[in-house]
């Protein structure tokens, strides 16, 4: 029975003392005098700009770009027996590419670009 008591004011006491006391109330009530810097959060594209699946099937039939399976197709040429992931159609420096996500048998994921108009590899990573 003590062992549980201890337990069970032994506990809050270390979770105040690991966040020093400040938690989620502590910032609701005005107790944080200390203003955290905004760190701004980069895309991990930079650049990128993708295209919805409406705006893919319009420009696959309009020819202005291959259909996604030359595309997943010329990705599997450079990586192959990978499995593809997702393929998406994005504005890039270049113009328009595809962007691939493949997964290879060592558990890996690679990202391979291909370009639309061509439907060649532009690139690997």
């Amino acid at each position: 029975m003590r062992l549980a008591l201890v337990l069970l004011l032994a506990v809050p006491a270390v979770a105040l003392l690991a966040t020093d006391g400040l938690g989620p109330l502590a910032e609701e009530t005005g107790a944080v005098t200390a203003a955290q810097p905004q760190i701004p959060r980069e895309p991990l594209n930079k650049g990128d700009d993708c295209l919805s699946p409406a705006d893919l099937r319009e420009a696959v039939a309009d020819k202005r770009v291959v259909a996604p399976i030359a595309a997943i197709r010329a990705a599997r040429q450079v990586i192959p027996r990978a499995e593809i992931q997702r393929a998406t159609l994005c504005r890039h420096d270049q113009g328009l590419v595809y962007l691939l996500t493949a997964l290879r048998r060592d558990g890996q994921f690679v990202k391979v670009m291909v370009d639309a108009q061509s439907g060649q590899v532009a690139g690997q990573w």
